[in-house]
């Protein structure tokens, strides 16, 4: 089979794409003449990339844009309200030779900074850099299912970065509980405009309440745990293998909790999901879930979380499981 028909086979027929890559990659070879640097494969691939240009678009109109007109240098095109363009002040007069050396000495002050700041200057892409390892990072991402924690966009649309919930400057520490994975415009809202004291809210995690039964919970009875949340089985189990997941901070109602400990909790629940699965197999199925104030039937004023295991003939009809808690609304 010649070159050509091999090629066009492959593109046209037999290409499995998962993403662009492989389509960008081969036009800029064959644009190339058959051969090209990583760089500007990477170069090719960026050009495609709509969520690089948004970041940097918004970057353009709040940041750069705003220097320049307030300066006098340039001025902003608008279609209706929204910011289109920038006119360069004074452009339309100079002369070409005028432009060429001003093209050169932008030249020479960009290549002048990067020498001295080197690969700093896009610190500001990668919060987390130094901060968190690569199998860390690739644990939140894979948790978050290719989606921001925020707002819920794909990263095909923007991309994800890995950051932590409480500053780490402010306390936060790097355990998986505190990070989350956040598109960079979530991200750089919440960098730039959230105004919360996180001072108070670092102190509020080591909130425990004297005689509570769960902030009192002796080592003996502990299963698992990690820096927010302890596992332990329940005294008064409703089937084998009852397990309640608690976390540390003393606050009665689930819906109290702060994020890293919703983060936290899911994680020990999955854990201890697969600790009773490989334990038993006949667990077949699992009860999750909270009660959440008197008249729900809560009894222990401090948020836990019930894990029950279920096998098939631990109760005559299972049908309609939770909907148990009013007897008569159970079947329907």
């Amino acid at each position: 089979m010649k070159p050509f028909e091999k090629l066009n086979n492959y593109i046209a027929n037999e290409m499995r794409m998962s993403h662009i890559y492989q389509p960008v990659m081969l036009r800029e070879l064959l644009i190339r003449n058959g051969s090209a640097t990583v760089e500007e494969i990477a170069r090719a691939l960026l050009s495609f990339d709509e969520s690089q240009v948004e970041y940097y678009s918004v970057r353009t109109k709040n940041m750069v844009g705003k220097v320049l007109t307030s300066n006098g240098i340039t001025t902003a095109a608008k279609k209706g309200r929204v910011i289109s363009g920038y006119d360069l002040i004074g452009a339309a007069v100079l002369e070409p030779e005028e432009r060429d050396i001003l093209v050169n000495t932008c030249d020479r002050k960009i290549a002048d900074y990067v020498g001295k700041r080197g690969e700093k200057i896009w610190s500001h892409r990668m919060n987390s850099a130094g901060y968190v390892s690569g199998t860390l990072r690739y644990e939140i991402l894979k948790r978050a299912k290719f989606r921001c924690e925020l707002c819920g966009i794909s990263a095909e649309q923007k991309a994800l970065e890995v950051d932590h919930i409480l500053p780490r400057n402010l306390g936060g520490s790097d355990d998986e509980a505190n990070l989350q994975a956040l598109c960079y415009s979530c991200n750089a809202m919440k960098r730039d405009r959230d105004d919360t004291d996180f001072r108070n809210m670092a102190d509020e995690y080591h909130n425990r309440q004297e005689g509570c039964l769960f902030c009192d919970t002796s080592l003996d009875r502990i299963i698992a745990e990690d820096e927010l949340c302890i596992a332990i089985e329940d005294r008064y189990p409703a089937t084998p293998g009852h397990m309640l997941i608690i976390p540390k901070r003393h606050v009665a109602d689930y819906f109290d909790l702060f994020q890293p400990e919703l983060n936290a909790i899911n994680r020990m629940a999955q854990a201890m999901r697969e600790r009773i699965q490989n334990s038993d197999t006949s667990v077949e199925g699992f009860n999750f879930g909270i009660n959440s104030g008197a008249v729900a039937g809560q009894t222990i004023f401090h948020c836990h979380i019930h894990l029950i295991p279920r096998r098939k003939g631990d109760v005559e009809s299972p049908r309609g499981g939770v909907r148990g808690v009013i007897p008569d609304k159970q079947s329907y």
